[in-house]
């Protein structure tokens, strides 16, 4: 299969400034940029990275730019209202942490990664207009989406910081291609238009062969969200913010209509092995092999091995599919850190046991739980009222409510 043959199955093809995909199969130098507003990427980055990862496994060679520049500017894109201006010192910090995400990440094929700021910090605006704004004419930049939307009756306006930040962003285009000969620009779906900024400068000026190339965005079809940092629940690729075991879950939770799209993406794995998965999937979709290889190979990639066995086996325990007692002192002090945990004697009630552990809010609220049946201990539906002693397993248990392991905690007796 050649490469463009296999991003196309993998799905990381939509829009495009050249006419055949063909043209990807001649490795050149590719550059992908990423927003400094936060000090950690979440997994909407890191879709558009996997794809930077099959490109270099192609043969191109990779920059990954990081925005230290215009994260001081702040991208208009999908917002209706005009972004706070961070601290110069803040997003400094949050480049270095990204991009020690990014050399992790990549380790059989490195990119090199640069910071904006290098070269836009000295940047005279004179220099920037004549070189860049005389380019642009007002008509194409105002039928951009994000700013047409931002101008009309009603919207939130945009300033001119904001208005320029695509011309930033093709400057920086302009520049890579000078200095690091980059003929490939590509991102998101969202990013469309910034990138035609750079494709158009770079053949005006320099009348030499610029593209660019954008992937869809990766939807959450439970919320119809796109996956990013800015949206409530974000998973990041920061283990501090989202730990491996915390990641490792969202991946199991992952729809049946979702899962071999997120493998065909986030993964590496070949076509054959992952129509290997989804037939072997599709016999039993309740035992969701096909989440477990997702969840396997991301946090692996993600996180490494070790954490992603630690993740399985804690997730096992939440689950009811490994005993507590049967596991290391290491792994129940790792369960105490993803959920709730208390100790208690024998004989408590579960009442007590549920608003302790915090999965009721109340004494009325654990009662209405507890008959209607949405409680289990040990993944086994609760017949008594209280904790006896033989429920415990090695002094220890789990209770859940529902069927979501998060939900669930530690009790130990004492």
């Amino acid at each position: 299969m050649t490469l463009s043959d296999d991003l196309s199955w993998r799905g990381f093809i939509k829009d495009k400034t050249f006419d055949d995909l063909s043209w990807i199969n001649n490795p050149k130098t590719f550059y992908h940029g990423i927003d400094g507003s936060s000090d950690s990427l979440t997994i909407g980055n890191l879709a558009p990275l996997m794809l930077s990862v099959n490109l270099m496994r192609g043969g191109w060679n990779g920059v990954i730019l990081v925005g230290g520049a215009t994260s001081l500017v702040g991208d208009p894109g999908g917002k209706e209202t005009e972004r706070l201006l961070p601290d110069i010192e803040i997003i400094s910090n949050n480049v270095e942490a990204i991009k020690r995400q990014v050399n992790k990440l990549f380790i059989s094929h490195k990119p090199q990664v640069v910071n904006n700021f290098e070269w836009l910090k000295d940047l005279r605006v004179l220099d920037f207009l004549r070189d860049v704004g005389k380019h642009y004419p007002m008509t194409d930049l105002m039928q951009r989406d994000f700013i047409s939307e931002r101008m009309r009756e009603g919207g939130g306006g945009i300033s001119y910081a904001e208005f320029s930040y695509t011309l930033i962003q093709g400057y920086d285009f302009w520049h890579l291609h000078k200095n690091y000969n980059v003929q490939l620009q590509i991102g998101g779906s969202d990013q469309w238009g910034n990138m035609l900024s750079g494709v158009s400068i770079i053949r005006k000026k320099e009348g030499s062969e610029a593209n660019a190339l954008s992937m869809p965005l990766v939807i959450n079809k439970s919320t119809g969200k796109k996956f990013g940092k800015s949206e409530e629940g974000a998973i990041w690729l920061d283990p501090k913010k989202t730990t491996p075991t915390e990641f490792y879950q969202f991946w199991i939770n992952t729809d049946d209509s979702d899962v071999e799209p997120q493998l065909k993406i986030y993964t590496l794995l070949s076509k054959s092995e992952i129509e290997s998965i989804m037939a072997k999937h599709s016999k039993s979709p309740a035992k969701r092999f096909a989440q477990q290889a997702l969840a396997s190979e991301v946090t692996s990639f993600v996180h490494g091995r070790e954490e992603t066995h630690t993740a399985e086996v804690i997730t096992n325990v939440l689950t009811g599919n490994t005993d507590i007692s049967q596991v290391s002192d290491g792994i129940v002090e790792q369960v105490r850190n993803e959920i709730a945990s208390i100790s208690v004697p024998a004989g408590t009630s579960f009442i007590e046991a549920l608003v302790s552990t915090g999965l009721a809010t109340s004494n009325s609220d654990a009662r209405r739980l507890v008959a209607s049946g949405a409680v289990y201990i040990n993944n086994n539906p609760i017949e008594n009222d209280v904790l006896n002693e033989e429920d415990f397993k090695n002094k220890r248990l789990i209770i859940r409510r529902g069927k979501a392991f998060k939900d669930s905690a530690l009790v130990e007796m004492v």
